[in-house]
């Protein structure tokens, strides 16, 4: 798992970097063993000139497997900002494998009862 992480329109310091590295932990366990993931976060304040103070944004850009996932999100604080990506960034990946797996159990249904004879169905033609 390579992970790069990257600031804009601030310094990157150790416990921003660390931060970071804290909240991806959770997404290992959504990567099988010798499937290849690229993470790219970037951190940064999103302009010098608000009215209000700043605004921090938190990207994250993710390949698992050839399967592609990106987050942004916009807060006051910056560490709230990683959290709510992190948190938007685990929902796709959960909802991606939950897909996955209902459309195979949907197939794998549609075949048992063609198979018990219940259904003239064609898995295979969807009609």
């Amino acid at each position: 798992m390579a992970i790069n992480i990257k600031a804009t329109n601030m310094e990157l310091t150790p416990a921003i970097e660390e931060y970071v590295n804290n909240r991806l932990d959770r997404i290992e366990k959504f990567i099988k063993e010798g499937e290849s993931a690229n993470i790219y976060v970037e951190v940064g304040k999103t302009t010098h000139h608000h009215k209000k103070g700043d605004l921090y944004k938190a990207e994250f850009n993710i390949e698992i497997a050839g399967k592609k996932f990106f987050t942004d999100s916009e807060k006051d604080d910056l560490y709230s900002a990683i959290d709510d990506a992190k948190e938007e960034i685990i929902k796709g990946i959960i909802n991606k494998k939950d897909k996955k797996q209902t459309l195979f159990k949907r197939g794998a249904s549609s075949v048992k009862k063609m198979m018990k004879g219940f259904s003239k169905r064609n898995p295979l033609t969807s009609k």
